[in-house]
């Protein structure tokens, strides 16, 4: 019994790849509790394969990576272009390569974006999202993504 109920009441770490579906029917995949390069590219490589009518990634700093920063942020980027996503946002210093190694790498500049703070990011995406879009949010904890997680839900 003691099995039961505890598999019964199992939840997720929260902010670990939590799909939410809003009243104007957006998707979000909220990934937002913490960032590496390889949970990153996971979650490019699932956005990339959803069927949604176009697929948004909003991507913050890895933190902590040291002397590895600048090449790590710059492999995600090579994963955006891979997994074919539509719309790139970008937000924070480090994430700054992944938006200028798109961009080195043939991505449509009128698709993506770099900005400096959750807010600035916030009001673009406000801007950008239509229904049936999917949304992949990813960031160390520290980005505090959580933040652009709940605007979207509260608006859209």
């Amino acid at each position: 019994m003691d099995i039961i109920s505890g598999i019964q009441d199992f939840e997720l770490t929260k902010n670990r790849m939590e799909i939410h579906h809003t009243k104007n029917n957006i998707t979000i995949i909220n990934d937002t509790y913490n960032a590496s390069y390889d949970s990153m590219k996971a979650g490019l490589e699932y956005l990339g394969k959803h069927n949604g009518q176009r697929k948004i990634a909003v991507l913050g700093d890895m933190l902590a990576l040291g002397d590895f920063s600048k090449q790590l942020h710059e492999d995600v980027a090579k994963e955006v272009v891979k997994n074919n996503i539509d719309i790139l946002i970008t937000v924070g210093k480090e994430a700054n390569h992944i938006y200028n190694k798109v961009l080195e790498l043939g991505f449509d500049t009128s698709n993506a974006f770099w900005f400096s703070n959750n807010l600035d990011a916030i009001t673009e995406i406000k801007n950008i999202l239509k229904p049936q879009d999917v949304v992949f949010l990813k960031a160390s904890h520290g980005m505090n993504f959580i933040e652009i997680v709940n605007s979207i839900k509260e608006d859209f």
